[in-house]
């Protein structure tokens, strides 16, 4: 019997020097625990000179988690917030009953090419937790677990019995396994929704081999081992089954459609709050995107 009950295969967008990878949210499946959001990108070698920039854009109703294998990015927030985020630092952000933000490489990365290559998920946040007080955390202060060939960095939540300290609004697991060549670690059964990606080299899920960015989906109440022959990176998430449908256009998640026109018409009309040291450019709202989709 198979362990994975799922596989999501990316959607690929060519941004020209780099590749971005999205596995949620997918026709076939919406969220992984409060994941409703996953983006793979890189690993990329930009042009001497050229850069990410990302201009200011506003979220509501989640969290957004940056987490770097290599590079470094800027990020400005409404909050006054300045962090450059870099490898093995998570960079959570809590968009709550809304947040505006900016994404763009380093001016000293840009003069060497920047590297990008890393993950960007969103969490959907729990219900009479949505409109929350907007907040941001950079924390490097993350637990390592190492047996032998295997090393994994908890980015959020208790996992192999370590606790990282990042926030966590719902009961979430996130963590960075790097296996050597014949490495394994157990995937014990501690969330309701669990799921690896294969972000590098080659892995498996109980002898059950994992296609690189793919999102393997695995089944609930099983422990699992996963291994490798010749070295990986996996990226493991989840956590806690949401019951209530999140609906979400554009860069907003909410459980209310309502609470997603307000936010439309707040962009348009300009009263979200502006980034500080970044206010002279912003992403206008999208005329004539799709309708809002609800996720079940």
């Amino acid at each position: 019997m198979s362990q994975i009950d799922q596989v999501l295969v990316p959607t690929t967008h060519d941004l020209g020097q780099f590749t971005v990878r999205r596995v949620l949210p997918a026709r076939q499946r919406s969220m992984v625990g409060p994941f409703i959001f996953v983006d793979q990108f890189g690993p990329a070698q930009l042009d001497l000179g050229a850069g990410m920039d990302v201009r200011p854009h506003p979220h509501i109703n989640l969290a957004t988690v940056t987490w770097l294998f290599e590079g470094a990015i800027d990020h400005r927030d409404s909050l006054g917030t300045f962090s450059t985020i870099r490898p093995g630092q998570v960079n959570l952000m809590t968009a709550g009953r809304g947040i505006v933000h900016s994404e763009r490489s380093p001016d000293a990365e840009r003069r060497g090419g920047p590297k990008l290559y890393g993950m960007q998920t969103w969490l959907a946040l729990p219900d009479g937790r949505e409109e929350i007080d907007p907040a941001f955390e950079a924390i490097t202060e993350l637990p390592v677990i190492e047996d032998g060939r295997a090393t994994a960095i908890v980015i959020m939540g208790e996992l192999w019995g370590e606790r990282a300290p990042t926030t966590t609004h719902a009961a979430t697991i996130y963590a960075e396994i790097v296996l050597g060549a014949g490495g394994a670690i157990p995937l014990e059964d501690d969330a309701d929704e669990r799921a690896v990606m294969l972000v590098g080299g080659d892995a498996s899920v109980d002898g059950h081999a994992l296609k690189e960015f793919e999102l393997a989906v695995l089944q609930p109440g099983r422990d699992m081992t996963l291994a490798s022959t010749g070295g990986a990176r996996v990226m493991l998430m989840g956590g806690e089954a949401f019951t209530t449908p999140r609906h979400a256009w554009w860069n907003f998640v909410s459980s209310s459609r309502e609470r997603i026109e307000q936010a439309k018409q707040d962009w348009r009309q300009d009263r979200f709050p502006k980034v500080p040291g970044d206010e002279d450019e912003r992403i206008p709202l999208p005329e004539g995107a799709p309708k809002t989709v609800t996720y079940p």
